[in-house]
C-alpha cells in the first residue's frame, strides 16, 4: 500500500521502521557518540533539516519562545489577583465568585493538553502553538472588554485553553531540539518559566492595577500579540520524521564522522523530496509526511490509561497539590488576608518566593542534573536510566 507525501511515493512499512533503542527493557541504549565519548540519544541524522543539527542559537531561540508561552501559562491565572476588589465592584460579584476567575483559566489549562497533544503529533508543533496563541490573544481582549461575569468567565477559560499547548507540546519541542543528556538543563529552564509566571503574575498585576483592572488584561493581550509575532517569524516546525530519514541517509555524529558507514547510503539529504521542518508551509494544515500519526483522541485515551499506574498518579497528584494548589490557595487569599495593604504591596509579598524558586531551578536542577546523570551513566557502561535524575531531586 502506498502513501504519497508531497508528490513522493513512500510505503507505510518504511515509515514504521523503528531502530532498537532498548526501551523494551526499560533502558535507553544510545546509538551515536558525543565528543566526550558518551553515547547519545536520539540518533541524529546527516540531514541539515534535522532539528538536532540546527545551530545552538536557533535552538535556544525556539526554546525561549516555548518558555515565553509557558510563562504565560500561569501568568494569566495570577496576574488578576491584586485587582480582585475592583473586579468585585465592576462585575457585582462576591469574593468567592471572584476566586473562581482564577480556577476557570486553570481548568482550561488542564483540559487543553488533552485536545492539543495528539494534534501536535499529526500536524506539527508550530501550527498548534500559533493556533493556541491566537485563541489566548482573542480571549484576553474579550476579558479586557467584558462587562458581565458570564462573558468574563468564558474569556478566562479560553485564555487557559489557548495557553495550554505550552505544557505537553512545549515539552515535545524540547525533546525535538535536544539530546537526552542535554534535556535536564533545558527542561529546568522550561519549568522555571511556569514557576516564574505563577509568582511574577501578582507582582506585575499589582502595579498595572494602578491604571485599572482592565489594563491588566490589555497588557496580557500585548504580551500574547508579541508572542504570536515571534512564533510566526522565529519558530519553525520541529516535528521530524527521524525513523524514515535514518533509513535513507548516513547517521549523523556529534563527534567524528563515520565515513565508511556513510558511504553505504546513496541518498543525499538535499535530494530527498520529503517536505520536513523548515520546508513546511508557514501554516501547515496537513499531517507531517514521513511519520506514523496518532488518532486525534489518542491523548485522551493515554490519559485515562495512566491511572493504571498508581505510582505515577500518586507522584503527580503529590507534586500538584504540594506546589501549584498550595501556591494558588495562598495567592488568591492575599487580597482578603492583607486588605490593609495596597495591591502593589500585596504583589511584592511574592518576591521572596520568586527569588527562591529561581535559585532552586538554577542551582539544584538543570545543568546539575545533567552533570550527575553523565557521571552515573559512565559508571553504568554509558547507559542512562531515568532514576538517575532522582539524585538532584534529593538535593533540592
Amino acid at each position: 500500500m502506498e502513501e504519497k507525501g508531497n508528490g513522493s511515493p513512500m510505503t507505510r512499512d518504511k515509515f514504521d521502521e523503528k531502530p532498537s533503542t532498548g526501551w523494551e527493557t526499560g533502558q535507553v541504549h544510545d546509538i551515536g557518540i558525543s565528543k566526550d565519548g558518551m553515547k547519545v540519544h536520539p540518533q541524529p541524522t546527516a540531514d541539515p533539516l534535522d532539528p538536532l543539527n540546527w545551530s545552538s542559537f536557533r535552538k535556544h531561540t525556539i526554546l525561549a519562545i516555548v518558555m515565553y508561552l509557558y510563562f504565560m501559562f500561569t501568568y494569566i491565572t495570577t496576574t488578576t489577583v491584586p485587582s480582585f476588589p475592583e473586579l468585585q465592584d465592576q462585575l457585582g460579584i462576591s469574593y468567592s465568585q471572584v476566586n473562581w476567575t482564577v480556577a476557570i483559566p486553570a481548568l482550561g489549562l488542564a483540559v487543553g493538553p488533552l485536545f492539543w497533544s495528539s494534534l501536535a503529533d499529526i500536524y506539527g508543533r508550530r501550527i498548534i502553538f500559533i493556533a493556541g496563541t491566537i485563541i489566548a490573544f482573542a480571549a484576553t481582549i474579550g476579558a479586557a472588554a467584558a462587562k458581565g461575569y458570564g462573558g468574563y468567565m468564558a474569556a478566562r477559560f479560553l485564555q487557559g485553553f489557548g495557553a495550554s499547548p505550552a505544557a505537553t507540546v512545549g515539552m515535545a519541542v524540547v525533546m525535538d531540539l535536544f539530546y537526552e543528556h542535554e534535556r535536564g538543563q533545558k527542561l529546568g529552564l522550561w519549568v522555571l518559566a511556569i514557576d516564574t509566571g505563577l509568582l511574577a503574575g501578582p507582582i506585575i498585576g499589582g502595579f498595572i492595577d494602578l491604571v485599572s483592572a482592565a489594563w491588566i488584561q490589555w497588557l496580557t493581550a500585548i504580551l500574547f500579540g508579541v508572542l504570536l509575532v515571534l512564533e510566526f517569524v522565529f519558530m519553525p516546525e520541529t516535528l521530524y520524521p527521524r525513523n524514515y530519514m535514518l533509513g535513507r541517509m548516513p547517521p549523523g555524529s556529534s563527534g567524528a564522522e563515520d565515513v565508511e558507514r556513510a558511504s553505504q547510503f546513496k541518498e543525499d539529504p538535499a535530494k530527498l523530496e520529503l517536505t520536513r521542518t523548515t520546508r513546511l508551509k508557514v501554516l501547515n494544515f496537513r499531517p507531517v509526511p514521513g511519520m506514523r500519526h496518532p488518532k486525534p483522541w489518542d491523548s485522551l485515551i493515554r490519559f485515562v490509561l495512566t491511572f493504571k499506574f498508581s505510582v505515577v498518579v500518586v507522584g503527580v497528584l503529590a507534586y500538584c497539590f504540594t506546589w501549584y494548589w498550595f501556591m494558588l490557595t495562598i495567592i488568591t487569599m492575599v487580597p482578603a488576608a492583607y486588605v490593609q495593604y495596597s495591591p502593589q504591596i500585596q504583589g511584592l509579598l511574592f518576591l521572596g518566593l520568586l527569588v527562591g524558586t529561581v535559585f532552586s531551578e538554577l542551582f539544584t536542577s538543570g545543568r546539575l542534573s545533567d552533570y550527575i546523570v553523565i557521571k552515573l551513566a559512565k559508571k553504568n557502561g554509558g547507559v542512562r536510566l531515568p532514576e538517575m535524575r532522582y539524585v538532584s531531586t534529593d538535593i533540592g
